[in-house]
């Protein structure tokens, strides 16, 4: 009996801090990388990462403004996001449910429009936002002015040597134009790659880019000790969460800040992530 009562109370405590306290947790986490085709005058340039919004199904004004003052407080050079700031619900079956889903994206587009960073805010879309209305999406976006890269690219220039940031539009919904996007950056120059799906990156490593920066698996959302996590998305299976090496790409996928599905997470609290970026060659931590 006292073996039951005490069961019971620890899943009562895992539930309440699974749902109303670590998804609430946004922590910020710091990170060097060491790139070896990063020019010397970009040494110390910094680019704060957010991903995977999910807004207005289970995460609201007060949350994201949360995300833009953790952002802020970090001064970086740069700001990314890599996609999903809206969801597609599955009861979304026509043009119009698929667009009311896709409003969402005008309010967290306004808060977002409060991101400040030296060189502004660049994003990419991801499946939720392609799977509702990406012009939609697009224009919510880009009418606050937050640069959208879909299969394009956007240089960034520190005392006349330069670093490409390319975005690549969403692979699961096939909108993504690796080769034509890759065609558009000089080989012998560095390149940072935001692309929804981490687990493109098998075919990004292929190509002249140094770091690629995605989202999309959420880590999971819950993850057990030892295990990792038992459910995660099509691409984003292989290079779920956290800082990778494929041959000479570095690969940083982010768990994101909203959630779906489910409004829970376990072991992996919602993140904006902060890198410097530091010229030369170090091997992966």
């Amino acid at each position: 009996m006292r073996t039951g009562v005490w069961l019971g109370a620890g899943a009562l405590a895992l539930g309440w801090y699974s749902t109303l306290v670590e998804p609430n947790e946004i922590k910020v986490k710091t990170l060097d990388v060491w790139l070896r085709r990063l020019p010397a005058a970009f040494d110390g340039f910094r680019i704060a990462q957010v991903s995977d919004i999910h807004y207005g199904e289970y995460l609201g004004e007060d949350h994201v403004r949360d995300v833009v003052k953790l952002t802020n407080e970090a001064k970086a050079d740069l700001v990314v996001l890599t996609g999903d700031f809206v969801t597609r619900h599955l009861m979304s079956k026509n043009k119009a449910s698929r667009l009311s889903d896709a409003r969402a994206a005008e309010p967290c587009a306004r808060i977002f429009a409060e991101l400040k960073s030296n060189r502004g805010t660049v994003a990419v879309l991801g499946n939720h936002d392609h799977a509702t209305d990406p012009e939609f999406v697009t224009d919510a976006l880009s009418s606050h002015g937050i640069r959208v890269l879909r299969n394009q690219t956007y240089p960034v220039e520190v005392e006349g040597k330069r670093v490409w940031v390319a975005g690549v539009d969403d692979a699961l919904e096939h909108a993504a134009d690796l080769r034509g996007t890759m065609e558009q950056v000089p080989r012998d120059e560095a390149c940072v790659l935001l692309v929804h799906e981490p687990d493109m990156a098998d075919w990004v490593a292929r190509y002249s880019v140094d770091l690629q920066l995605s989202g999309h698996s959420h880590g999971g959302q819950v993850r057990i000790p030892f295990l990792g996590a038992p459910i995660l998305p099509p691409s984003g299976r292989k290079y779920p969460l956290g800082h990778y090496r494929i041959r000479e790409l570095q690969l940083y996928t982010n768990p994101g800040i909203g959630v779906i599905t489910l409004p829970i997470r376990f072991d992996c609290p919602p993140e904006v992530t902060v890198f410097t970026l530091r010229a030369g060659a170090r091997a992966v931590s």
